[in-house]
């Protein structure tokens, strides 16, 4: 084989393989779509939380609009179907993922938590704007639903 031909078959293999690399730990557009969706989910999740986290640990003074706006808001996020969202090859592997692989591995158990948050989110709607006692009772069970599913499906920070 000529020394030229050598060179360019080389170069090929060596592209092929880095090529190959690159797209393994690259996301496909559906997969990047899905990861952005459920992360912006979370992150409504986080913003609706907060508010009433803070009423509830007497951090900033309790407002019924607020907190009935932000507690219906978590319900209806809460009621939303998020099967589409998680899609293999998503999980805390990927650069910006703390998705754990148990949320494939054990999608019973993670829709059991779906659906605990659901039922708490629901009964946290129904009282938030009738006072600072009732709004903190309800909201105690959204805390624990969150805290046992980040504990079970969700990665720490790296």
């Amino acid at each position: 084989m000529p020394k030229n031909l050598n060179r360019v078959v080389v170069a090929a293999i060596a592209f092929g393989i880095a090529g190959a690399a690159f797209a393994a730990g690259h996301l496909t557009e559906d997969q990047q779509r899905a990861m952005d969706a459920r992360q912006s989910h979370m992150g409504l999740y986080s913003f609706n939380l907060a508010p009433i986290g803070a009423m509830a640990q007497d951090k900033i003074p309790y407002d019924e609009a607020v907190a009935a706006s932000a507690a219906a808001n978590l319900a209806a996020l809460a009621s939303i179907d998020q099967s589409a969202y998680w899609v293999e090859g998503t999980d805390a592997s990927i650069e910006g993922s703390r998705a754990k692989t148990e949320i494939w591995t054990d999608a019973a158990g993670y829709l059991a938590e779906k659906e605990k948050l659901a039922a708490a989110s629901a009964a946290l709607a129904a009282v938030a704007g009738d006072g600072l006692d009732a709004m903190k009772a309800a909201f105690s069970p959204v805390g624990q639903s969150c805290g046992s599913c980040h504990e079970a499906y969700r990665a720490p920070r790296t």
